[in-house]
């Protein structure tokens, strides 16, 4: 759904720049070096196929920023992918490790292809060549620029460009940082493919256990009872979908490319995700309503709606019959402008995508952080832990006289695991990095969440090239 044929998203996030601009007295010229695409990689290379066809690949790499780097950003595979959507996804990146305090530039990839048609074999070809063609250019490195997962992409794209990097890179002992979503055999991380959903649970949960916000909306605070309607359940949407009916919220409504489905007394998530990967789609499910234009879902009826597919889903058209009482930005950019100017008028909360998906990138700056150590986190402490606390257990048995059992016994002394300590990492950045933003947007009176975090993210920027001596 989208607002005109010139739509751009890297348009979209500037003018949210602009608007946060007017609460900061920042230099015109470092504005302008922040709004900037630093480097734009546009390429073209031919594809073979098994039947000796030819065919000509187009990709893209943006880099937006250098004022940290690494920069930081995922790769996408799909057919809508063009210049200004990379631009803007690369700027979006920028702007969200700054507000949750990851030390990384902003950056952005994608290959124009519908990875439906194409098999692995070929597949695999386009990954290789496109990693060859960045590390031609010098666009890739675990010090340079550190690609993701992304729609159309995953752990075994990841897998392909590392296998790629390190044979081009032999001597480099932290080759595998060059990428992040890797699986876990090439020293991948524990919580990586469901981080950006975790990271959406997490934000969701502290946006409503703040009394003063939820009684402004008629909410109640926490998830419990709360009724959603997600759109996709790609794989963000169906971790977010999974953590949510977990804390007790029900799931009434899915959206998906080829049709919905809603029902009032809740969609069991594990089953419909099974269902969807079995049939391709909702149609046939015995419960609940197919919804043949999925995109009517947006403005059923709920408590919190969550966008978790594309771009530009919620706009001017449909912005005023939105009847969500929050709207989750799991995707990037999925509200407009001009849409969100409508809901903020209209007493919906937009919970922003710069803060809600940034689960991912900091559990993929986990993931690097391990490759350039090159040891797992928590190997060094864990049986020293797991020692300590069992010494405490005995000593508190022999003074109190009581006696634990096996199951509190084991509850207590257990070490924390890695994924134990990435999942509390990446719950303790979306935890500060929300209360951050909020009070900052109820200091200085600003009108909703999207323009705090881009206040706060701003601030950080301009600290970093200053503390550089280029805008003293």
């Amino acid at each position: 759904m989208s607002e005109n044929n010139d739509y751009s998203l890297f348009d979209e996030v500037n003018h949210f720049v602009d608007k946060a601009t007017k609460h900061l007295d920042l230099d015109k010229a470092l504005v302008q070096q922040i709004k900037e695409c630093n480097s734009i990689y546009e390429f073209n290379f031919p594809l073979r196929n098994d039947d000796g066809s030819k065919e000509v690949i187009k990709g893209f790499r943006v880099q937006h920023s250098h004022h940290k780097v690494p920069v930081k950003g995922g790769i996408r595979y799909s057919e809508e992918v063009n210049v200004e959507e990379i631009k803007g996804l690369a700027a979006l990146m920028t702007y969200k490790c700054a507000l949750v305090e990851i030390p990384y530039g902003g950056g952005k990839g994608g290959v124009k292809i519908n990875p439906r048609n194409y098999t692995e074999t070929q597949l695999e070809k386009i990954t290789r060549r496109y990693t060859s063609e960045l590390i031609k250019k010098n666009f890739i490195g675990p010090a340079i620029d550190v690609p993701a997962p992304d729609y159309g992409t995953g752990a075994r794209e990841m897998g392909w460009i590392t296998d790629t990097y390190m044979a081009f890179h032999p001597d480099s002992i932290t080759a595998k940082g060059c990428v992040t979503g890797k699986p876990l055999s090439l020293h991948g991380i524990p919580g990586r493919t469901e981080a950006t959903g975790r990271g959406v649970f997490f934000g969701l949960r502290e946006a409503v256990s703040v009394e003063e916000d939820m009684k402004k909306l008629g909410l109640k605070t926490g998830l419990k009872d709360k009724k959603i309607i997600i759109q996709g359940m790609g794989n963000v949407g169906y971790h977010t979908a999974m953590y949510l009916e977990q804390a007790g919220a029900k799931i009434i409504g899915i959206a998906e490319y080829n049709g919905g489905l809603y029902d009032e007394d809740g969609i069991d998530v594990q089953e419909i995700h099974r269902y969807k990967i079995e049939n391709d789609g909702f149609k046939g499910y015995k419960k609940g309503k197919f919804i043949e234009e999925s995109t009517d879902l947006l403005t059923y009826e709920c408590d919190i709606l969550v966008p978790a597919a594309l771009e530009n889903q919620i706009t001017s058209d449909n912005a005023k019959d939105v009847k969500a009482k929050i709207i989750a930005e799991a995707a990037n950019g999925p509200v407009s402008w001009e849409a969100e100017e409508i809901l903020t008028e209209n007493n919906v909360m937009v919970i922003p995508d710069l803060y809600l998906n940034a689960g991912g990138v900091t559990v993929s700056y986990f993931e690097w952080l391990k490759n350039l150590s090159r040891v797992s986190f928590g190997k060094l402490q864990k049986r020293y832990e797991k020692q300590k606390f069992s010494d405490l257990v005995d000593i508190m048995e022999e003074s109190s006289g009581y006696k634990f059992s096996e199951k509190q016994r084991e509850t207590i002394i257990k070490g924390a695991s890695e994924r134990d300590l990435v999942d509390s990492g990446l719950e303790e950045t979306m935890v500060n990095a929300y209360h951050n933003m909020n009070e900052l947007r109820k200091k200085k009176n600003i009108k909703n969440l999207r323009i705090a975090g881009f206040v706060l993210a701003l601030e950080r920027i301009s600290i970093s090239y200053m503390d550089l001596g280029i805008f003293p």
